[in-house]
C-alpha cells in the first residue's frame, strides 16, 4: 500500500478512535447517574457496552500502529444526563452514527486494497449493529425508527 493510502486509512481510523472514546465515556457516565426503578438492568447495559466500545477502540488502535501512525487522544463529543430514556436515545444516535461512519470506511478501505482494515471494521459494524438493535429494543422501536 503507498503511503498516501496508508495516510487515507489511519485518518479515517483516528476518527473511528475518537467516536469509540466518546463512547466509552458516554456509556460510562450513564452508567453512573442512571436513576429510577426500570435503571438496575439498564445500568448494567451501559457498562457492557463501554466495554464492547473499549475492545473497539483497541482494535483501531492497533491497527493504526500498525499502519505507521498514532491512535489520537481526540474524543468524539459526549451527551450527558437526562432521563433513563434520553440516555438510551443519546446512545443509540451514536451507535447509528458510527454505524454510519465505519461502512464509509470500510469502502475506502476495500477502495485502497486494504483488506484487514475492511474486514476489521465489518466485524466491528456487526456489533454496532447489536448495539443498535438492543437500544432499539430496550426503547420498544422499530428498527431505523
Amino acid at each position: 500500500m503507498q503511503q498516501k493510502d496508508r495516510d487515507q486509512i489511519i485518518a479515517a481510523l483516528q476518527q473511528d478512535v475518537s467516536l469509540e472514546l466518546g463512547a466509552i465515556i458516554q456509556y460510562l457516565w450513564h452508567h453512573y447517574l442512571a436513576e429510577g426503578i426500570e435503571s438496575p438492568p439498564i445500568i448494567d447495559l451501559f457498562e457492557g457496552l463501554s466495554r464492547s466500545e473499549m475492545k473497539h477502540l483497541e482494535k483501531f488502535s492497533e491497527r493504526i500502529v500498525a499502519l505507521g501512525g498514532l491512535p489520537p487522544t481526540r474524543i468524539a463529543p459526549v451527551k450527558k444526563g437526562g432521563t433513563l430514556k434520553k440516555m438510551i436515545r443519546d446512545d443509540l444516535g451514536g451507535e447509528r452514527n458510527a454505524v454510519v461512519v465505519y461502512k464509509t470506511h470500510i469502502k475506502l478501505a476495500a477502495s485502497l486494497g486494504d483488506t484487514t482494515t475492511r474486514l476489521m471494521l465489518e466485524e466491528i459494524v456487526s456489533e454496532e449493529e447489536q448495539h443498535v438493535d438492543l437500544w432499539e429494543t430496550t426503547l420498544g422501536l422499530k428498527p431505523g425508527e
